[in-house]
């Protein structure tokens, strides 16, 4: 009886063995696909768990503020504690803006005056160094991305230029406040009270007994101090955000190619299972035959598969936890970063888990009609498998069009349903490999052309106060490599319901107006006239042609929005008008930086050098921070994403070829009988082959462009950039990528496809029986 009962798990192990030897090729490929599709997940969810936790991590370790409030200095600030739902303070601090340096180096901070004691709301976390002493009184101590920009370190010295002080660096230190972008936002400096000379205003932290209540305690503040009072206002969700940035979106993009891999790959499972069902319905029957149920059948096909899938979701583990955080950039920092957090063995279960249950769940559904194949073989039709020709073929035939080329395009075409089905299957790789594609390009424009994705300008300078306007643009265009100086001013101003702030900025002239980049809409030429990014447009819930009023200081400025401008600063919170347009409402506005456009070909760096140079120390120039600096990880990810979604195509293809080559057997009687050599035998398979890769490719170049505008600009949207920033691949391109396709299949199916057409008749005959 035991014999009995283990005869059944022998035959099973047997058949899977001779399977596996069979189609070593098929298996291979199915375990490195889905190692490379679980290696993605992976490493998507590390990147989102580094995008969120560092920083969450130093706000909770800091008892960070939810609300930052830059005031005046005779703000009456103390009456902030008292309001609802405020749990503790921070301050407040006196704040100077000065410009500091270090190896050559400047960069704007605000100075900011605190006690020798570390305060108990929005605590610095010290990296190096130690906190102020009262026995330094020029003792500082850095912002951690300040202090890389400064390349400076604790003992290091730092000057002020146009002065004589000079500042001792003593620590170095992480804060959940928004981080220091140069050009854009001044770093954080910590010293003593009596380190800040002349203090220009204040700043207090407010920390909320209910963070969502955000939104209503800085309108309260607002209200209690009065918007003339206000200077700026960040928040803990902004900060957030800001410190996210590109590896939130590098996730994303990880998550989105993984997910649809790994759809492609268990559409790829579920298109081989049933067609190597179709192609052993006689094998099928004899396990029957010999006493396996339809259980049994069902569970051959599922193990086997399953079987591949677990070891390639272990592989992708086990590489991604030994060597993840060994690989160069950020990739490896997230890995690393992330193996250290609590969620992470969680994480690296479920990944690989959910992928094979997916695979799974794709493999029982094919495997389900193994269970419903007879016992005894139905015989097939006498027929020939795609039925009559249709009339266009018989047409095509009476025109001497070759029989192989009609023959061909008959058989890839006559079973609608099956055919379609590969079709589709092998398409979807296809086109994702157009959206990675359109991806790599939109990356590449942002390098190339950025003057084409809102980064007109190279170069961001800041002037001392002692040179008139003049006297800079004259220093500025003097360089032979400048094309234009536009002058500007930003702002902060306070949106209505005085929630948030945003940026005002006057850049350029009605005169020599800038270049902005437009997805929508007009340029601002009149007065009261501006042009905003999307992250603007949904906080105020607007629309171009909408006017808007905002608060600066005490004045109101109402402005009319008549275009969209792809804006990649400040999460496109931004609303740009001209200069001339500003000093209407404030006559004494002066500019306080200047956006430099440089002649095609100039190199940013060296033309900064020498305006340094040429300003004598007076020009504190920046390179102007472009996104896509952060997003070159991407271009190695998108590679290996592209590798793996050619393994799937690769996989649905041989798997048509296999069932093809398998179909045809049984009409190889006939094409002989009328006549037809093997070699056109074989160009009837290879026709047919060819004609489906091309159906595909037809679809994936129909909906993969498309497809990719609107994921790209959806990102683009959610991220206040805007939508307009994706760019497709090149038409050539993209027929390089359809012609490749095409050639490939009908090179793989030739080999095959003539080892088939020349099989003996007695062979054939087996075969058919």
């Amino acid at each position: 009886m035991r014999a009995e009962g283990l005869r059944p798990v022998r035959a099973t192990l047997r058949w899977a063995h001779s399977d596996l030897r069979t189609h070593r090729g098929e298996a291979l490929f199915l375990v490195l696909a889905t190692a490379g599709i679980v290696v993605s997940l992976l490493l998507a969810t590390a990147l989102f768990g580094y995008a969120t936790n560092p920083w969450q991590r130093v706000f909770a370790q800091a008892r960070g503020a939810h609300v930052w409030l830059h005031t005046d200095a005779a703000a009456d600030t103390r009456k902030l504690a008292a309001l609802d739902g405020v749990e503790s303070v921070a301050g407040p601090y006196p704040v100077a803006s000065v410009t500091v340096a270090s190896r050559g180096t400047r960069a704007s901070v605000e100075l900011r005056g605190t006690s020798a004691e570390p305060p108990p709301v929005g605590r610095p976390l010290l990296t190096s160094g130690r906190w102020l002493a009262a026995a330094a009184p020029n003792g500082v101590v850095l912002e951690s991305r300040l202090a890389r920009t400064l390349l400076a370190q604790p003992g290091d010295t730092l000057t002020v230029p146009g002065t004589a002080r000079e500042l001792t660096v003593v620590g170095v230190a992480d804060s959940a406040e928004p981080r220091y972008r140069p050009g854009e936002r001044p770093g954080l400096v910590w010293a003593l009270p009596s380190a800040v000379p002349g203090p220009g205003g204040q700043v207090i932290g407010l920390r909320l007994a209910d963070p969502g209540d955000t939104d209503y305690a800085v309108q309260r503040a607002v209200t209690v101090l009065g918007a003339g009072a206000i200077g700026e206002v960040s928040t803990w969700t902004q900060a957030r955000a800001e410190a996210q940035g590109d590896n939130r979106l590098l996730g994303q993009v990880l998550g989105l190619f993984g997910l649809g891999a790994l759809a492609a790959a268990g559409f790829a499972v579920h298109g081989a299972i049933g067609t190597r069902i179709r192609g052993h319905l006689r094998d099928i029957s004899v396990l029957k035959a010999i006493g396996f149920t339809p259980g049994q059948v069902v569970r051959v096909f599922l193990l086997q598969h399953l079987a591949y899938a677990l070891l390639g979701a272990a592989a992708a583990a086990a590489l991604t936890e030994t060597l993840g955080s060994r690989v160069p950039g950020r990739l490896g920092d997230a890995v690393g970063v992330w193996q250290g957090l609590p969620g992470h063995t969680p994480a690296l279960c479920a990944v690989p888990v959910g992928a094979v249950l997916f695979i799974g769940a794709t493999t029982g559904l094919a495997a389900w009609r193994a269970g419903r194949v007879p016992p005894v073989p139905v015989p097939r039709p006498a027929g020939p498998p795609g039925g009559r020709l249709s009339g266009t073929a018989r047409r095509a035939l009476g025109l001497r069009v070759p029989p192989a080329l009609v023959l061909g395009w008959h058989k890839a075409f006559t079973r609608r349903p099956r055919s379609l089905g590969t079709v589709v299957r092998l398409a979807l790789p296809l086109l994702l490999i157009v959206v990675a594609m359109s991806a790599w390009t939109t990356i590449d424009r942002f390098h190339s052309r950025p003057e084409q994705v809102g980064l007109p300008a190279a170069l961001t300078v800041h002037a001392d106060t002692g040179l008139g306007d003049g006297e800079v643009r004259a220093l500025l265009e003097r360089d032979p490599q400048v094309a234009a100086a536009h002058p500007g001013v930003e702002v902060a101003a306070l949106v209505p319901g005085q929630t948030a702030t945003i940026a005002l900025r006057g850049l350029g002239t009605r005169a020599d107006p800038y270049p902005y980049t437009l997805a929508e809409g007009r340029p601002a030429r009149g007065p009261d006239e501006a042009v905003a990014g999307q992250g603007l447009l949904d906080l105020l819930d607007v629309r171009v042609g909408d006017w808007v009023r905002m608060t600066v200081g005490e004045r109101p400025q109402i402005l009319h929005i008549v275009g969209r401008s792809i804006e990649p600063e400040n999460a496109g919170r931004v609303v740009s008008t001209s200069l001339d347009t500003l000093r209407e409402n404030d006559p004494g506005l002066g500019p306080s930086f200047y956006q430099l456009r440089l002649d095609p070909g100039a190199d940013p760096h060296r033309v900064a050098d020498r305006l340094a140079a040429a300003g004598r120390g007076h020009l504190d120039v920046h390179t102007v921070t472009n996104p896509a600096d952060g997003l070159s990880p991407l271009r190695g990810v998108v590679l290996g994403l592209i590798a793996v979604l050619a393994l799937i195509g690769l996989i649905e293809l041989l798997t048509a070829i296999g069932g093809t080559v398998r179909e045809s057997e049984r009409d190889l009687l006939a094409l002989k009988a009328i006549g037809l050599s093997p070699r056109q035998i074989t160009a009837i398979t290879v026709t047919a082959t060819g004609c489906t890769a091309l159906a595909a490719v037809l679809v994936a170049l129909a909906l993969g462009p498309p497809l990719a505008h609107w994921l790209i600009d959806a990102q683009g949207r959610s991220s206040g950039i805007g939508a307009g920033i994706a760019q497709g691949p090149s038409p050539a391109l993209l027929v390089l990528l359809g012609a490749a396709a095409v050639l490939g299949a009908s090179a793989l199916a030739a080999l095959p496809a003539s080892r088939a057409a020349r099989r003996r008749l007695a062979d054939t005959l087996t075969a058919v029986a």
